[in-house]
């Protein structure tokens, strides 16, 4: 007698349609972003961190005033926000568009997918191997590529972006300038990103930050010849992971139509994303008014955006 069923493979029924690897991936993010501010507030390098540059972070502490390690500090923090908001966005495109078959939810994994795991490339410019992020990716790698290729012969519904339906351009006009405001945003946040990820992998500083260091290129290299390279792979990072955020921003606002959890999967990841990239720079006291004028323009663009278009679409329900 054969049971309904006993020839499915245990790992076929575990990948299914695809979307467990995607949510599995989606809480490694998630879990990675809390690990880097939890060991920030610590104010705890990784090992290889310390194998690397020779020193703890105590030791490097004791030097131009803690500056160098609040400034490494204030970018991991800023890293670990655009995982805690890309696993949030990633989240919600598996419970709802991609389980509804979306085409565009695949597509905006794929492209955030490569955007995100290439930057770790640029993390190699200045030739220093984050061994433990190193492991991750190579880790994490599959579980995605899995997860992409089992959810592709699914994800077969194409739809014209939401604001071109015959919904989205009879929406009340707060909510159609609140969704081109988030386009705005995820254009800016890529822009933003790609940038810092240049700097990261070429200049490494700009002004305002030896500013805030009280030092000169010369002269962190003449304190450890290790620690530009280290930087430029925390400036790197972060400015992948911000690009990534705004690409997904990008692709869910054209696509998405307004939802109470499209909402509020917006709303966790702006607040996770420019909570930590603003509050970091209060907590380490590196508030340079220049410096921080274009995030204060985006925080204010996004927040105004987004309740724009929630307040806008709960009058419709109404």
């Amino acid at each position: 007698m054969r049971y309904v069923g006993e020839q499915r493979g245990l790992l076929g029924e575990l990948i299914g349609d695809g979307r467990p690897a995607l949510a599995l991936t989606a809480v490694a993010l998630l879990l990675s972003g809390a690990f880097a501010i939890f060991l920030s507030f610590r104010r705890e390098f990784l090992p290889q961190d310390v194998t690397f540059i020779g020193m703890t972070a105590a030791e490097l502490c004791a030097i131009a005033d803690c500056r160098i390690v609040r400034f490494m500090f204030h970018d991991r923090v800023a890293f670990g926000g655009t995982l805690l908001a890309i696993a949030t966005l990633y989240l919600w495109l598996v419970a709802f568009p991609l389980r509804q078959s979306a085409a565009w939810a695949w597509w905006a994994f794929l492209g955030s997918g490569l955007l995100g795991f290439a930057s770790f490339l640029s993390y190699l410019g200045y030739g220093y191997l984050d061994t433990w992020h190193g492991a991750a990716t190579i880790a994490l790698l599959p579980v995605f590529v899995t997860g992409l290729v089992a959810s592709r012969p699914h994800a077969t519904i194409r739809v014209a972006g939401w604001l071109r339906t015959t919904e989205g351009r009879r929406a009340p006009a707060s909510v159609r300038l609140g969704r081109w405001g988030l386009l705005a945003t995820g254009s800016g946040l890529t822009l933003a990103g790609l940038v810092i990820m240049y700097l990261g992998a070429t200049e490494v500083f700009v002004a305002e930050d030896l500013g805030f260091m009280g030092l000169t290129r010369q002269l962190i290299d003449g304190i450890n010849p290790r620690l530009v390279p280290l930087i430029a792979h925390d400036r790197a990072g972060f400015g992948g992971g911000l690009a990534t955020v705004g690409v997904l921003l990008l692709v869910c606002g054209w696509h998405a139509p307004p939802s109470r959890a499209f909402h509020e999967a917006v709303l966790v990841a702006g607040c996770a994303g420019f909570g930590c990239a603003l509050g970091t720079h209060f907590v380490e006291g590196y508030v340079n008014p220049v410096h921080l004028a274009p995030a204060f323009l985006g925080a204010g663009l996004f927040a105004s955006s987004i309740l724009c278009e929630i307040f806008g679409w709960a009058s419709v329900d109404a």
